[in-house]
Formats: structure tokens, sequence, C-alpha cells
């Protein structure tokens, strides 16, 4: 990958962190949404690693995807499996 590219996919998550930590800032109740977010995050990894079974299309569990699912969730697996299907 260019260094541009690099660059403006850190800028995209850099963003992405941004919304996420305004928005449980806002919440009344961060914890508790950080933890449902990290749960729906952890959900979605699992189905999508489940249903790879059928697919062929899997993301495998290690630092960077954990810590992406659990902190953005939903949107950040849909993020992961983007990247997965533009650059490998």
């Amino acid at each position: 990958m260019s260094g541009w590219t690099i660059t403006l996919l850190a800028a995209i998550g850099g963003g992405g962190l941004l919304a996420v930590a305004v928005a449980l800032l806002k919440s009344k109740r961060p914890l508790r949404r950080l933890l449902a977010t990290a749960l729906q995050g952890l959900c979605a990894m699992a189905a999508v690693n489940v249903t790879g079974i059928f697919t062929g299309v899997s993301l495998g569990l290690g630092w960077l995807t954990g810590g992406v699912a659990m902190l953005l969730g939903l949107p950040g697996v849909a993020g992961l499996l983007l990247a997965r299907l533009l650059f490998l």
C-alpha cells in the first residue's frame, strides 16, 4: 500500500474513534453504552466467522480486529469486511 492510502485509512479510523468517543461522552450512561457496543461488535464478528464456514469470508481474531470490533461495534466489523474486500 502507498503512503497516501495508509494515511487516509488512519485518518478515517481516527475520525471514527473520535465520533465514538463523543457519542459515549454525550450519553447518560457511557459505560453501559460502551459495553453494549463491545458486545454487539464481538457478536457481529462471531457471526461473520460462523457464517464464514458457508461463505468463505472470515475475520481472524487478533488485537487489531478485536479492538476495532469492541470500540466501533457493528460499523467497525463492517469496515473490517470492507477493508478485507478492497485490500486482500
